[in-house]
């Protein structure tokens, strides 16, 4: 009984973990058709936020779920102003121009933070459950990946923001004729895309050794995520996140995490090969 309570809620981690390390990119790739090649870049730049107000004695709370997700949005605001808003529509150029952000951003990192491993500890204690010990911190990312995924329905669902958003990357000449602006539109959705990777960065942090090329380990998987959900953004990225999560935590459990990876991929492999168009192409048409 408590082994199986222990893989369920390892099984709620890997798929929250995935929800939050897409997420970003689910607005900026999914809604923008913006191929971000620095997504994983900013989620670093979210964590070394977290860890330079943490050491300037701001709560790590605070840190993580207010400032890290502000500066890094505005980091992609000025991005979005200085180089996407030229690439719109050219996906070629807009993949080389991330790529070439992406070294720009762990240039700078390895400037002022160096070369070498950072981090913070988590804030949450673990617990023992029976014979085993869970760690408390990931009850935290499993709430903080549900909250989200309620923020993100209620806004693109139930706002007037989230319709003329939605509305705008579909037809961009009818929200133009309707009197709204595409440009301060493609602008505000950029940066929402920007603090969402931040905040993932950011709540991820705790978890791991920060360095410089830290994003390298996030891009993969939530390119992966993101392209297997398929055209829906809500209803897509936690069928493919909970398909993965599920997959990569079986042969975690039951071989090691090593072949739990490989799993994830070789399942991504299969599901596109199956399903071309995500999961989302073939179930859970019309859904958000």
């Amino acid at each position: 009984m408590d082994l199986s309570f222990v893989i369920a809620v390892e099984v709620l981690y890997a798929v929250a973990s995935l929800v939050l390390i897409s997420a970003g990119l689910a607005v900026v790739f999914g809604m923008m058709k913006v191929i971000n090649l620095a997504h994983g870049e900013f989620m670093m730049l979210g964590g070394y936020t977290t860890i330079t107000a943490v050491g300037l004695g701001v709560n790590v709370f605070i840190a993580m779920l207010v400032i890290a997700p502000l500066v890094v949005g505005l980091i992609g605001l000025i991005v979005e102003r200085l180089v996407i808003r030229h690439l719109y529509g050219r996906l070629v150029d807009t993949m080389l121009a991330t790529w070439g952000l992406s070294l720009v951003f762990i240039g700078l990192a390895t400037m002022i933070f160096g070369n070498t491993t950072t981090g913070i500890s988590t804030p949450i204690p673990g617990f023992a459950v029976g014979d085993y010990q869970i760690s408390g911190y990931n009850f935290f990312i499993i709430v903080v990946a549900v909250v989200l995924v309620i923020a993100m329905l209620a806004v693109l669902r139930g706002t007037r923001a989230g319709l003329i958003a939605r509305g705008t990357m579909q037809r961009a000449d009818m929200a133009a004729a309707l009197g709204y602006s595409p440009d301060r539109i493609y602008m505000a959705t950029f940066f929402c895309g920007s603090a969402l990777s931040g905040l993932a960065g950011a709540v991820l942090a705790p978890l791991v050794g920060l360095v410089p090329t830290s994003g390298g380990a996030y891009i993969a998987k939530a390119f992966i995520t993101v392209i297997a959900g398929g055209p829906s953004l809500i209803a897509g990225l936690l069928s493919s996140a909970t398909s993965f999560g599920v997959v990569n935590q079986v042969f975690t459990f039951a071989i090691s995490p090593v072949i739990g990876e490989v799993a994830l991929l070789v399942a991504a492999v299969i599901l596109l090969r199956l399903m071309p168009q995500g999961i989302t192409g073939r179930f859970f048409k019309g859904k958000l």
